[in-house]
């Protein structure tokens, strides 16, 4: 029996966004997950880059409760193709990317990021790095073999299936050793370090990599259930988490990251979690960036603060960050770099500093930047809060609504969306400028959504998400209060919009 990978995503739901494929766990059956994995693998040898000599993929997980179970059906499609399989175990994505990089072997790693425990997806990587949407596309046109007998008419394996046993080491091991070996010594000594835990999959790694680096680290907040910790939309509970566990031990920061851990958190030293698109900014100042890619969502304080010959701005979603920084890189640019709104950091040119190299890892990275910001603070005698103080006065804020069906999301933005610009700065100025001071719309973007500057500077941008029924609404004024205080209202009228 075959199927098309186009006809399954159409059936099930489960196709890509900007970060792989995602659905309902319940979707996400061991069928669709054994023919999206033979799909992708096939893709490679289609496009060359997996070579006749190529014989091995890699895969790994999060900590959800259906990450196993779709792990097996990859890896077992991986097998039927007569590939070798390592199974690396549950291991952060950037960990489980730079394993594959190095091997220069495919990468496959299930995870639904920071969604709830109910969804999960899969993430691809080729050997050369991440999948871009050209590449998508060519995945969704294969046509794969599904053993006859194989599966039932829910899509379940109709026999037992087993994987190699995991062997995590190779690649959280080389994780930890990649920051370990290129920061070296004792550069965070003297820092008290708080590690929120959580359910994130880094957990560990991350208290063993600060502590190699000198830190006296507390490890915090660890939950055997999964949290989806969402960068981008950080809940009320880990808000007060942090606020409390702050004043509680006089932490210089807390660092953290989302459930597949290639989104960083780190708050300031009263608790407050720095935004990722701030975060961003400093951590490519650290590393003395002349290109950054960024997705037009992200805090124009980049733009402003004038330490960066060139600011890209790109569609959202790390496809679309990759293939701007490599463009860059072939335009000679020598330290490429690019950042999301949330968090997630992108190298893509090598980094040497005193004899070491921190080699390119163009996808994705948490740990990257709570280190940027923490060496750039002591670099600077300075605290976390301090050296968000040195940016221009730009501030954002987000809101996410969820259980938004597509459908609602696109009626939202089909108010704005009338092919006349006067016609349409006009309707958002009727819904929004009341919110706004009765401010008029000066400018609209469409790289992403629809982001509106308004003639007083304030910034609104809405988007439906890429892989999950959200939609989301981005904020940027001058002061922090303001900007969450026009999330807030400006979130109401978009949830009274979607009924």
């Amino acid at each position: 029996m075959t199927a098309t990978i186009a006809e399954l995503m159409g059936r099930t739901g489960v196709k890509f966004g900007t970060s792989g494929a995602r659905g309902l766990a319940t979707q996400l059956t061991d069928l669709v997950a054994y023919a999206y994995t033979k799909g992708f693998l096939q893709y490679l040898k289609e496009c060359g880059d997996l070579t006749p000599g190529t014989r091995e993929v890699a895969f790994g997980g999060d900590l959800r409760p259906s990450t196993d179970r779709i792990m097996t059906a990859a890896m077992r499609a991986a097998a039927d193709l007569g590939h070798g399989v390592v199974n690396c175990g549950k291991v952060p994505s950037p960990a489980l990317a730079l394993l594959g990089l190095e091997r220069g072997i495919p990468a496959v790693m299930v995870t639904g990021s920071h969604i709830p425990a109910d969804r999960n997806g899969i993430k691809f990587n080729k050997c050369s790095g991440e999948v871009l949407k050209e590449d998508e596309a060519g995945i969704t046109r294969q046509t794969v073999e599904l053993p006859d007998g194989l599966f039932d008419a829910q899509g379940a394996f109709t026999v037992s299936v087993s994987s190699p046993a995991p062997a995590p080491g190779p690649a959280s091991e080389g994780y930890a050793a990649r920051y370990l070996q290129f920061f070296g010594g004792n550069c965070l000594q003297g820092l008290r370090l708080g590690v929120y835990q959580h359910s994130a999959v880094v957990r560990d790694i991350l208290v063993g990599i600060y502590q190699g680096l000198g830190a006296e680290v507390t490890p915090l907040g660890r939950s055997e259930t999964f949290i989806p910790v969402d960068t981008e939309a950080i809940r009320p509970e880990d808000v007060a988490f942090a606020a409390q566990w702050a004043a509680q031990h006089r932490f210089d920061a807390i660092v953290s990251a989302d459930g597949d851990s290639d989104r960083p958190l780190i708050s300031d030293e009263q608790g407050r979690w720095i935004r990722g698109d701030v975060a961003g900014v400093l951590c490519a100042r650290f590393l003395g960036a002349d290109s950054v890619s960024t997705p037009v969502s992200c805090n124009s304080a980049v733009d402003l603060c004038g330490w960066f010959p060139e600011v890209r701005r790109t569609k959202i979603g790390s496809p679309f960050v990759v293939s701007s920084m490599l463009d860059a890189s072939r335009r000679g640019r020598q330290c490429v770099v690019g950042y999301e709104a949330n968090g997630g950091f992108l190298l893509n040119s090598p980094v040497v500093r005193e004899g070491r190299t921190l080699r390119a890892l163009p996808t994705r990275d948490a740990v990257l930047v709570h280190l940027g910001l923490l060496l750039l603070a002591k670099r600077e005698g300075r605290t976390l809060s301090q050296l968000v103080a040195t940016l221009p006065p730009r501030h954002t804020a987000s809101g996410l609504l969820r259980n938004c069906p597509v459908e609602t999301s696109a009626g939202i933005l089909a108010r704005f969306t009338t092919g006349d610009d006067a016609q349409d700065r006009a309707a958002l100025a009727a819904a929004f400028g009341s919110v706004l001071s009765g401010s008029t719309v000066t400018l609209i973007d469409r790289t992403d959504g629809i982001r509106a500057t308004f003639s007083n500077g304030e910034i609104l941008h809405l988007r439906p998400s890429g892989n999950a029924p959200e939609f989301r609404c981005y904020t940027e004024a001058s002061s922090e209060a303001r900007a969450q205080e026009l999330n807030d209202r400006c979130f109401e009228v978009v949830a009274r919009m979607a009924g």
